[in-house]
């Protein structure tokens, strides 16, 4: 049976979502087979999963393609989560825009590529200080009353900012990085979510593949895998970090689970209205990870992950410093 969550305005989803960034970039070479792709998505589909997270600039634009070739004839079954707000030079983004011209297009240009009549969740990708945060709200809800699109979303802002631009369009959910080794999102933008009925998406809630134990201080990263620029990544945070997946690691042992199982188990027990949104290019990643709404943490299960992430700290930045300026405006 396939566990349901409810996001903001009642967006029912499944508990796990996929992202699908990994199959375009980011993460080593990019899987040449993209008739392979297609089928992981749909196999996601067969196996539950109605929860799919793209973007314009995973790519650029080739991801969206590859979502929306892949569920066009599902459409009637899935949700898809889009996003605006950057600007797209010769195949690069180049700066951040979410002028409300710049919106309109790109979500017809999206609409294209997803083969789709609506967007489903359109999330702002990143907060753009230059342009009010009122005037993005306004323009996504003009594209809501056109019925292009059905949801808005905004991804790694502060909880001030979501304030404001619930104040004028309702948003359904907020999608930031979230996971047993990067807690930013708990003081301020998840108590503001519970508070204003918004539902929360955390994306690399594996840590990059870093809580799966598949990551090791011997790990050698291919030149174009994101992961070689994250100071999170070093060799010598790699080794500073291990202690808590291996205490992941043993949990899951004793609970007959995988320790990304457990990694979003912790995820879902956290609100009800969390669903997480792992990457992967593979069909048995997938079972694996819808796989974790069956594996039950228990209070004290739950109170010593934390523990340990608490005494254990997290060494290094979860993005490099370039990229960390355009997170929680």
């Amino acid at each position: 049976m396939t566990h349901i969550r409810t996001l903001g305005q009642g967006l029912r989803v499944s508990a796990i979502g996929l992202g699908a960034m990994g199959m375009s970039q980011s993460y080593g070479p990019n899987p040449g087979d993209r008739d392979a792709m297609i089928a992981v998505l749909r196999g996601a589909v067969e196996r539950g999963v109605t929860f799919f997270d793209t973007a314009e600039v995973y790519g650029p634009y080739v991801n969206e393609e590859l979502v929306g070739d892949a569920l066009a004839p599902l459409r009637d079954q899935v949700v898809i989560a889009t996003k605006f707000g950057w600007r797209i030079d010769d195949g690069r983004s180049a700066g951040l825009d979410s002028r409300p011209e710049q919106i309109r297009r790109v979500a017809e240009a999206s609409l294209r590529r997803l083969r789709a009549d609506t967007i489903d969740l359109f999330y702002q990708h990143r907060v753009d200080p230059d342009v009010p945060i009122e005037d993005v709200a306004g323009a996504v809800g003009e594209l809501v009353q056109a019925g292009k699109v059905r949801h808005f979303g905004l991804s790694e802002a502060a909880a001030d900012t979501i304030r404001r631009a619930h104040a004028v369009h309702p948003v359904t959910a907020v999608q930031s990085e979230y996971s047993l080794w990067t807690r930013e999102p708990e003081p301020e933008v998840l108590p503001t979510c519970g508070e204003l009925g918004i539902g929360f998406v955390p994306f690399s809630p594996l840590g990059k593949g870093f809580l799966t134990g598949a990551v090791t201080a011997d790990t050698q990263f291919a030149p174009d895998d994101v992961r070689a620029t994250i100071p999170r990544f070093t060799a010598e945070n790699r080794t500073a970090n291990q202690v808590l997946v291996e205490h992941v690691t043993s949990l899951a042992r004793a609970k007959d689970a995988t320790p990304g199982q457990i990694a979003l188990a912790w995820l879902l027990a956290q609100h009800p209205w969390i669903v997480p949104i792992p990457g992967t290019r593979r069909l048995e990643r997938v079972e694996e990870n819808a796989a974790a709404t069956r594996v039950p943490l228990s209070a004290d299960e739950l109170a010593d992950l934390d523990d340990l992430a608490a005494r254990t700290g997290v060494h290094g930045d979860r993005y490099n410093e370039h990229h960390m300026s355009f997170v929680g405006r």
